[in-house]
């Protein structure tokens, strides 16, 4: 296996339970194409559509089917033919690709869990959405309260008095409340079944003129509101959009091919623990057809609100997901490498390469587009039911 596919692996290859979601081919999925949850193992891609039609039902059933092993199940072909295709452009239509690992799981976002991203945020709103006001604007914010929020655990007294201070000090902002107030920010990223996987390109609008990637690790949540699993996401923003008016959070965030998750999902298990998540270590790396080049690496042990805490705020006796869901958990980047006019900070341009990696989760790739030019979303439920009950996966 070259360098660019064991990349999307995790660094202990195949020691956890990878689960992805695949198209798979006619010949490869008795005579109809169509995506079906699949087994990454070392001796190859397994089809679990026998087991469960969806990931999301998948997740839900426990753990019997993987002491079974893959007695039963049908094998479709190699793992270095499925990365190779997946991050192939063109992709070959006769050999299976990844999809994003989620299905008729809703996709959800946690806002300003880390206090880089939520200064970031204040300062979007102080410039008015305008890259060219960011720079003294973010001088004057972090000198005068960066230090101090640091340290403050979520919906303390603390937190409170700190929140009157600033309130005083005409300082306080919507986003200082759900950063460091007693609710975290929870929203919806992506409608059911839009979120593209690794290897697809990812979508910003072409009137944006601010916009940058956002890394961050994705929960799995099952419908019982247990975490299960956890892969890369990245969560897309319009910085411009958002910073005009927080209102505009929906055109900001959620636009064709404007969410990406994968490459798959790691299941908790022996070798995989909430641990591991919390203590998940984060790279992002940007490679511009400009020769540009951004690297930066954080730590979600940074994260102001426990995983936990995130999840009970989103599912629970106000808020049921009877088909689990995917919870991004934030951000800890917010690039401002300038890149071009000095003072304006980081934006995307078309044909950047963003890669996400964990050396638990492997690497999520995608390149930077225009949302109207990438490849329009069309498959949804009534299509996958239709697909599920033609190849027989409905019982």
């Amino acid at each position: 296996m070259n360098e660019v596919l064991r990349a999307c692996l995790p660094a202990d290859g195949f020691a956890g339970t990878l689960i992805g979601r695949a198209w798979l081919t006619a010949s490869s999925a008795s005579g109809l194409a169509g995506p079906s949850p699949v087994w990454l193992r070392e001796d190859g891609v397994y089809d679990l559509s026998s087991v469960a039609p969806t990931t999301s039902l998948l997740f839900d059933r426990g753990h019997d089917w993987r002491e079974r092993g893959v007695a039963g199940l049908c094998r479709v072909g190699e793992i270095e033919a499925l990365l190779a295709n997946t991050l192939a452009r063109p992709r070959d239509p006769d050999v299976p690709h990844l999809l994003a690992p989620v299905d008729l799981q809703p996709v959800k976002a946690c806002g300003v869990t880390f206090m880089v991203s939520a200064l970031e945020r204040v300062i979007e709103e102080r410039a008015g959405g305008d890259s060219a006001r960011a720079a003294a604007v973010r001088t004057q914010i972090k000198q005068r309260i960066g230090s101090e929020l640091s340290s403050i655990v979520p919906g303390s007294p603390a937190a409170a008095e700190t929140k009157a201070v600033l309130q005083q000090e005409g300082l306080w902002s919507q986003y200082l409340e759900v950063g460091i107030g007693p609710d975290a920010e929870v929203f919806t990223k992506a409608p059911v079944l839009s979120a593209v996987g690794t290897g697809d390109g990812v979508g910003v609008l072409s009137s944006s003129e601010w916009n940058n990637p956002e890394p961050e690790v994705v929960l799995i949540v099952d419908s019982k509101g247990s975490i299960v699993g956890a892969a890369l996401g990245n969560d897309v923003n319009l910085r411009d959009v958002e910073g005009r008016s927080a209102l505009l959070l929906g055109k900001a965030k959620d636009n064709n091919a404007s969410a990406a998750v994968g490459p798959f999902v790691r299941l908790l298990d022996d070798s995989f623990s909430l641990d591991d998540i919390r203590s998940a270590q984060v790279s992002l790396a940007i490679d511009g057809e400009d020769g540009f080049e951004l690297r930066e690496v954080s730590e979600m042990s940074r994260i102001s609100r426990d995983i936990t805490d995130l999840v009970a705020q989103t599912i629970g006796p106000n808020h049921q997901y009877p088909d689990g869901l995917a919870l991004f958990t934030g951000t800890m980047f917010a690039p401002t490498k300038n890149r071009g006019a000095a003072g304006k900070g980081f934006t995307h341009h078309l044909g950047d390469v963003v890669r996400i990696s964990s050396p638990k989760l492997g690497t999520l790739q995608n390149r930077v587009q225009y949302c109207h030019e990438l490849p329009r979303w069309e498959f949804g439920v009534g299509a996958l039911m239709q697909n599920l009950a033609a190849r027989g996966l409905l019982s």
